[in-house]
């Protein structure tokens, strides 16, 4: 078992290092001091992509989503839900593909909404489609 992560600062970006045992101590950025795990999905822009899937040795979960996507708009509530059951173990994040086109394309999002898991910097796994609340733990969880 690992002593400590790596976590990323969803406010400043700044990479924490949190004791394993402290990690549902619902722990603060030692840079900005906002909390490190909000209890809602992270919005991804191609400026923070990188740094949050290669710099958390959490495993990250990406919703692939538009705005104008009535099954992405069906799982919104059921994806937020889930955060506080993957939270702290996994980062839970959403990436707006009208908005944010050339992580689409460098992805190759093909339908929407569609969850990706990285794990270490890689893709491990990806699901196509709307889910419920417990679908999205299940997978994530039967994915590590």
């Amino acid at each position: 078992m690992t002593d400590s992560f790596h976590i990323v600062c969803p406010q400043c970006l700044s990479v924490n290092r949190i004791l394993a045992q402290r990690l549902s101590d619902k722990p603060k950025c030692g840079h900005c001091k906002q909390a490190l795990f909000l209890h809602h999905p992270i919005e991804l822009t191609t400026s923070t992509f990188a740094r949050h899937i290669s710099r958390n040795d959490i495993p990250v979960v990406v919703d692939f989503w538009a705005p104008w996507c009535g099954p992405c708009k069906m799982m919104t509530p059921a994806y937020s839900k889930a955060t506080a059951e993957l939270e702290p173990k996994v980062r839970v994040t959403k990436v707006n593909t009208e908005k944010e086109q050339t992580l689409a394309g460098q992805y190759n999002i093909r339908s929407i909404p569609t969850l990706v898991l990285f794990k270490n910097g890689v893709e491990i796994a990806r699901q196509a489609g709307a889910m419920g609340t417990e679908d999205i733990i299940r997978w994530v969880r039967s994915q590590l």
